[in-house]
């Protein structure tokens, strides 16, 4: 099995594309895996740290002025003759598009060829560069059926390849006992993305004063936010951190307070972890709000937006939850119903039909 993987921009678009690749790795031992990126962005980095093959292409958004616009066309038209030219060299099986502005030029050069193609909407709403191609692919995969007001045709809501990832990860007791935790204890976790959120972190230092007792939490500040906040908290119980390997502890999870982006609530409904979601309000189309959205109208999440967010707000939040042990329970046994730990796999099958 050859397959040429495409994707870029944001970790959101990187992480389920490299997933499925480990998984297709898994599946097929003689499997060839090539991706596509921009040059400038995080996967030109990301992805050959990974151990894999990659070529660049030159794109970017369809934003800002008239002239922005038209230098970003001809980009996409550039970037769709070098795409062609990598399609021929590398023939692969099947090509899949992961999203971000670089994808729209190589699936539509693949789909020219007559390569079978699939593309991947990780959100509620559907990104730019999907809508763009929507109509030129053979498959389509989905992670909420929002996503079918505006796709139609061959789609199936198969999940989030970041999901197989996340339930196949084995709880490191080792590595929670590290962080300072104890497994007796509940666990609250909170944790903005990797750089952390200035904003989150103010409303911390006042709302984790009124934790409840016999709770533990670890408080991910973000490495930029290391420094300012490893000694906000007096309470022996509220550990902080600059970085966690997430995946590693989701299993000792009672709570996880979080932004709403599509590679955790993947993860956290894969496992089955009731969670508190705060959607960044600084993301394209608001998708963060939208993708809590469906988790909240199932039962399987509370949602607190930013500009709503204080310390009162938050505190009454989690007193909810982890007052009411069977509360808490249902949201997580709500989460785990949403939840699609065989994505990867199930994506990978319906690859194998595109290929036969």
């Amino acid at each position: 099995m050859k397959l040429l993987i495409v994707t870029g921009g944001t970790g959101g678009h990187i992480y389920p594309a490299l997933a499925l690749a480990d998984c297709a790795m898994q599946r097929w031992k003689d499997a060839e895996i090539l991706f596509i990126g921009n040059d400038d962005r995080m996967e030109a980095k990301e992805i050959p740290a990974h151990g894999y093959a990659f070529s660049a292409l030159h794109t970017s958004g369809f934003s800002g002025s008239l002239w922005h616009k038209g230098k970003a066309f001809m980009q996409m038209l550039i970037a769709k003759g070098q795409a062609k030219k990598i399609i021929k060299q590398f023939q692969p099986d099947v090509v899949i598009g992961f999203g971000g502005y670089v994808s729209a030029p190589v699936m539509l050069a693949a789909s020219s060829l007559g390569i079978s193609t699939m593309i991947h909407e990780q959100n509620s709403i559907v990104g730019a560069a999907n809508r763009l191609v929507m109509g030129k692919v053979d498959a389509i995969v989905t992670c909420y059926e929002k996503c079918n007001e505006v796709f139609h045709g061959n789609v199936r809501l198969l999940g989030n390849p970041r999901a197989t990832l996340a339930a196949q990860t084995p709880f490191d007791e080792a590595y929670f006992l590290s962080l300072g935790l104890s497994p007796a204890k509940r666990t609250v976790l909170i944790v903005m993305g990797s750089l952390g959120s200035t904003s989150v972190n103010e409303v911390m230092k006042d709302a984790l004063v009124a934790i409840p007792e016999g709770i533990q939490v670890l408080y991910v500040s973000g490495r930029n936010n290391y420094e300012e906040m490893k000694d906000c908290f007096d309470n022996p119980d509220i550990h902080v951190v600059d970085y966690v390997r997430t995946l590693s502890i989701l299993d000792h999870i009672d709570l996880l307070v979080c932004r709403a982006g599509a590679t955790t609530i993947a993860e956290l409904s894969a496992k089955g972890i009731a969670s508190i979601l705060i959607p960044s309000p600084y993301v394209a189309h608001n998708h963060q709000y939208f993708n809590a959205m469906q988790l909240c109208e199932q039962g399987a999440a509370l949602m607190i937006e930013e500009k709503d967010l204080c310390a009162d707000t938050l505190n009454a939040k989690m007193h909810e939850l982890l007052d009411d042990p069977l509360r808490l329970a249902d949201v997580a046994a709500c989460a785990k119903k949403m939840g699609k730990p065989n994505a990867a796999d199930d994506m990978l099958g319906w690859i194998e039909q595109l290929k036969r």
